[in-house]
This record gives structure tokens, sequence and C-alpha cells, in this order.
């Protein structure tokens, strides 16, 4: 009974934290409308000066993205730091964080060797599960409030004028201002998957690492798979054949690279765009329906980023032609 009631206690005063959250969010819609933003698919800079040059890029600008990714590292290393001493503590029984991580990395590798097999399970599964697991951090940490609505405040043509809320502190509001006499917010932090860098990057590391894991398995042979000319002297026809199919699996290595960047770039833009039109739109409501559909489609483009990347690795161990043992 008096377990019962510490519940039925707390459900009582979550629902009134509730129902205060929602009249606040609706007076400072009220008293503030939100404003649309400005939207571009290039991360912002934060400074005006370049951080340094490097002979091929160019400027290299400190941007809203990096600050971001020094933010999934760092949740990254407390979540380690929590499992180690979890770890450390000896307990039989994990609990909290611990246990969370624990069951996911175990359904992780489960998923691992049933498709690579207990041989080559080892290898791929720390690939896949750091993957995965910056993929979802990054993509849930968009969802932070303030994430990208707190920044810089700078000119711009198509701007909005300010007030002032506390001294130095300003916020956009809703009017007609002269011509260049508005001002623009670059957020101090903006989802990292809406940075095309990021997806490409991670894109290039799982392929790369993709062949890297084949050459282990196979040695040389893992390239016959790209250039097939075992066949093309002794079965000229079916040689040609070979080779072309060959020709085509190099092009779909890099067609990986392009599926993976741009697969997850694009959901989790448009993703950004949506939160940002709904917000300024219904900004009470329905912005909290689309928040929790963006919590699952990045959930899911996490699981899908992560899984190809395995399954790409556990196909690259296995043979290919004549010489393949299976």
């Amino acid at each position: 009974m008096e377990e019962t009631k510490v519940h039925k206690w707390r459900w009582g005063v979550n629902r009134w934290f509730v129902l205060l959250f929602i009249i606040l969010g609706i007076i400072g819609a009220n008293l503030y409308p939100p404003v649309q933003p400005h939207i571009q698919v290039a991360a912002e800079p934060l400074t005006e000066h370049p951080l340094f040059s490097l002979p091929v890029l160019g400027d290299v600008y400190l941007t809203n993205t990096m600050l971001a990714m020094v933010v999934v590292d760092i949740i990254l290393i407390l979540v380690v730091l929590a499992v180690q001493k979890a770890v450390r503590s000896g307990s039989l029984v994990p609990q909290g964080i611990s246990g969370a991580v624990e069951a996911l990395f175990e359904t992780l590798y489960n998923l691992t060797e049933s498709s690579a097999g207990t041989k080559w399970a080892k290898t791929i599964f720390p690939y896949f599960s750091i993957i995965m697991l910056t993929v979802l951090v990054a993509n849930l940490t968009k969802l932070i409030p303030g994430y990208e609505t707190i920044g810089l405040l700078h000119p711009s043509e198509h701007g909005a004028p300010i007030k002032e809320l506390f001294p130095g502190v300003y916020t956009l509001i809703k009017g007609e201002v002269e011509h260049g006499g508005g001002y623009g917010l670059i957020g101090f932090l903006r989802g990292l998957p809406t940075d095309l860098n990021f997806t490409v990057a991670l894109a290039l590391f799982s392929v790369f690492m993709t062949q890297v894991i084949g050459v282990r398995a196979q040695g040389a042979r893992y390239f016959t798979k790209f250039f097939n000319v075992t066949t093309l002297f002794s079965k000229p026809g079916f040689g040609a054949i070979d080779l072309a199919v060959g020709l085509l699996e190099l092009i779909s290595e890099f067609a990986k690279i392009l599926s993976f960047s741009f697969r997850l770039f694009g959901n989790m833009f448009a993703g950004l765009v949506l939160l940002v039109l709904v917000g300024s739109l219904i900004p009470v409501f329905f912005q909290s329906t689309v928040l929790l559909f963006e919590f699952f489609i990045g959930l899911i483009q996490a699981f899908v980023f992560g899984m190809l990347t395995m399954v790409f690795m556990a196909q690259a161990t296995q043979g290919h032609g004549e010489g393949d043992s299976h």
C-alpha cells in the first residue's frame, strides 16, 4: 500500500509539472512569438577569423557543429566512465546506465554474431557498436531544448528585430525592420548529423574499415572481388562478365559512401527544418509531436547506419568466386 501511494504521488507531481510547462509555453509563445530563423545547409562559423589554414582545404573556422561534436564526445566518455565504474564496483547485477549499456551491447553483439559468425564477430563488433552509439547520441542530443536556439546574434539582411531581456541578453522578436537592420541567430550548437562533413567522414571510415576487414579475412584474394581476371583467358566469355561484375562491385563501394552520407544527412536535416517551421507556426502543442517523431527517426537512422556497416563488414569476410571455401 505504501509503495502504491508513492507511485500515485509521483504521478500526480509529474502531471502538475507537465501542466505547468504547458502554461509557461503558452505564456512565452504569446509574449515572444517564435521567429522563423534563416536556414542554411552549411554549418555556421562562430568565429570571425579562422582557427588555422590547410594547404588544400583552406581556412578552417570554429563552427557550431564542431562544438556539437565535443558535446557528443563528452557524453560518450561519461557513459564509458559510468560503465567502467560499475564494472570495477564488482556488482553482479548492473543497474542504471551500466545495465542499459550492457543490454544494448549484448543485443548488438548477438546481431553481429548471427550475421558474421563467431570467428569475425569480435573483430566487427567494436566498429559496429561505436558507429551506432555515436550516431545515436548525435541524433538525440539535437532534441535538447535550446540546442539550436541559443547563440550569437549577427546583423542580417533577412533578420528580425531584437529586444533586450536582461543586460547583455537579447531575443529575436517578430516585426518589420529597415533594410539591413535586422539580426540573425547563429546557435552555439547544431545537430551534428546536419553537417555533411560529419556524415561523409563517418561513411569514409565505415567503407574503409570494411575493406581492411576484407583484406584481413581473405588476404590479397579479396581484391579479385573488384578485378576478377582469373577466368579472362581460360573462359573469355565468362571472364569478361566476371570482370564487368567486378567493376560494378568497385562502383558500388563508392556508391556506399554517397548512400551512407546523404541518407543520414538528409533525414536529420529534414528534421531540423521541420522542427524550425513547426516551432515558428505552432510553438506549443504540435512541436511535441514532431519531437517525438524525430526521436524515433534518430533511433532508426542510428540502427540503419550501424546495421549496414556490420552487414557490409560481414560480407567482406566471405570469399567470392572459385576460391570460396564455403
